[in-house]
């Protein structure tokens, strides 16, 4: 001895002196509680909820060596809902991460009665009410507790639940967030059902204290994580509200990018056969891919919206319309003056009048049509086209006595756009929106985790050959989930039947254009090979396109164009 105190030597030469089987309980309480304080690192660090229970569960059941266990859950509405039930004897293994879930006729335990009374009389609600740990060595000689619904599960199975183990899991505000119960603790050798110890008790209310703070934390995180979704869904609705045209593009994106990431995780063949996402990795695709066109909250709604060449507040071919009216009804005026001023019933003069006429009508007719179909737009308007809209434009035409052309020059130059309904300025102000998302997304303060959110939103219109915008990023600069948002962006543009300013393809015609974009490198070969090969494209048709949109589609064309250069 020296001050009080044993030195390690003399530690061991009494240890040495104790009797085998007390230094064997020793020895198992010690890896016990070293156990315990692995188990609590593995509670801590695992985030996946059904995963976490089951290791609460059974772990409890290993330090007491009992046959069976239940874990509860805490519900909002006053209940103890069931989430894992195990028996070993009976093989029963139901709910977390089994595939077999807990039947929907097995009920919450409802803590209060009908009458607002607290269900006392049962084990678990008892517990879930008071936080008491009860440590009953047999249900069949216990009288305050009622054991009706175990007995007769007992009757029903062969089986017989005796010793019971059963203490509240509270959160660091001392709520109780859950139950966790134990049944028939078994003697190590002779597999005989025991009461539950003293010592086995201390173990397992440090276990269900640890777990209480594991399950709050994941639940914490959780709870974080859809108030991220759901305010990005918010964002979502938003841009609907302002524009339904966009509104659908921002739901369906997300969508297409998934089917197609999930397809090249999985594939088993060509260059991205070692391509693979982790969950986390697909949790950030998700939530970029929500994002990718925030910044058209900033985009005013005369572009977006703009369905027609000359649409502003309104469609100005209304304008344009009364127009070729009042040129309607001058050619009828004159066509009245020359009858008065003709002054003769000759026939063949009369009939070449008519005809005159008929011409003049006719045409304008033709011209008027002729614009209204400019109006609406398309892929590409070529330069006779062009020629024609100037032409009928410097016809004059008198309003209140001043003449003035047919058409204004800002008529003309909106007609004239060569492709959709926008002007080189009003595509500028939509391109735009992708340097304010970009802009938007990198404020924000994303966890570790979520920080390749800005890249993967912001580069969905950089394209493979660095023509795309807005840092014209070629194809080895951009990440892969960047290139699957790109394709994805494309198809939906594409397929999507509620835009102002275009009809929607049919599947052949997307998948065609779509070609043409891999053939001119704008799309990455590779995944638009997999996009085909692993029928992404009719997999979301099937469930987002009508019917009458979906065609036979030969993929074999496609998959054999290769980029030039």
């Amino acid at each position: 001895m020296n001050n009080g105190l044993v030195n390690q030597d003399q530690l061991q030469n009494l240890l040495a002196q104790v009797d085998p089987a007390v230094k064997t309980y020793i020895d198992g309480l010690k890896f016990q509680i070293e156990r315990l304080a692995d188990i609590g690192y593995a509670l801590s660090a695992e985030q996946n909820l059904p995963k976490l229970l089951n290791t609460i569960i059974e772990e409890g059941m290993r330090i007491t060596n009992s046959d069976g266990g239940t874990l509860y859950l805490s519900t909002e509405d006053s209940r103890l809902r069931f989430e894992i039930m195990k028996t070993r004897s009976l093989g029963t293994d139901m709910g977390g991460i089994s595939a077999t879930p807990v039947p929907d006729f097995i009920y919450p335990v409802k803590l209060y009665d009908q009458e607002g009374k607290p269900n006392t009389h049962n084990v678990s609600a008892y517990v879930g009410l008071t936080g008491e740990t009860l440590n009953i060595p047999d249900a069949y000689e216990n009288e305050e507790f009622d054991f009706s619904g175990t007995k007769g599960f007992d009757k029903a199975h062969g089986y017989r639940s005796q010793s019971f183990l059963c203490m509240a899991m509270k959160n660091h505000e001392n709520d109780i967030i859950g139950v966790l119960q134990l049944i028939n603790a078994q003697d190590a050798d002779s597999h005989q059902i025991i009461p539950f110890s003293a010592e086995k008790q201390k173990l397992i209310e440090s276990l269900a204290s640890q777990a209480a703070v594991a399950i709050t934390n994941v639940r914490l995180i959780q709870d974080l994580e859809n108030l991220l979704e759901s305010f990005i869904q918010l964002i979502a609705d938003a841009i609907d509200e302002k524009s339904p045209y966009t509104g659908g593009h921002c739901s369906r994106v997300p969508v297409i990018s998934m089917m197609l990431a999930e397809k090249v995780h999985n594939v088993n063949w060509g260059p991205l056969e070692s391509v693979t996402f982790t969950e986390a990795d697909m949790h950030e695709l998700r939530i970029a891919a929500w994002l990718h066109d925030v910044g058209k909250i900033t985009t005013p709604e005369y572009v977006v919206d703009k369905a027609t060449k000359l649409e502003t507040i309104y469609d100005r071919i209304k304008e344009v319309e009364i127009r070729f009216e009042v040129l309607k009804r001058d050619v009828e005026i004159e066509y009245l003056q020359r009858k008065i001023d003709l002054q003769s019933q000759d026939e063949v003069l009369l009939a070449e009048l008519e005809s005159w006429k008929k011409v003049e009508l006719e045409k304008l007719n033709d011209d008027l049509g002729f614009i209204q179909v400019a109006n609406i737009g398309g892929e590409f308007m070529a330069p006779e086209k062009q020629e024609r809209v100037k032409q009928i434009a410097a016809r004059t035409i008198v309003i209140d006595g001043n003449s003035s052309p047919l058409l204004t020059e800002e008529m003309v130059f909106n007609l004239n756009i060569p492709r959709g309904t926008l002007s080189n300025d009003e595509r500028e102000i939509i391109n735009n929106h992708i340097v304010v998302t970009i802009d938007m997304l990198e404020k924000l303060p994303f966890p570790k985790k979520l920080r390749r959110v800005p890249e993967f939103a912001g580069g969905h219109h950089e394209k493979m050959d660095g023509t795309g915008y807005p840092r014209g990023l070629k194809g080895d600069q951009m990440s892969i989930q960047a290139r699957i948002m790109a394709i994805a962006d494309v198809f939906e543009a594409l397929t999507a039947t509620d835009r102002p300013y275009k009809k929607g393809k049919s599947l052949s015609e997307a998948l065609k254009i779509m070609g043409f974009m891999k053939k001119d490198h704008h799309l990455d070969p590779e995944l638009f090979d997999v996009f085909l090969r692993e029928g992404v494209f009719l997999e979301y048709a099937q469930q987002y396109m009508g019917k009458e949109y979906i065609d036979e589609v030969d993929i074999e064309p496609l998959l054999a164009i290769q980029p030039k250069g």
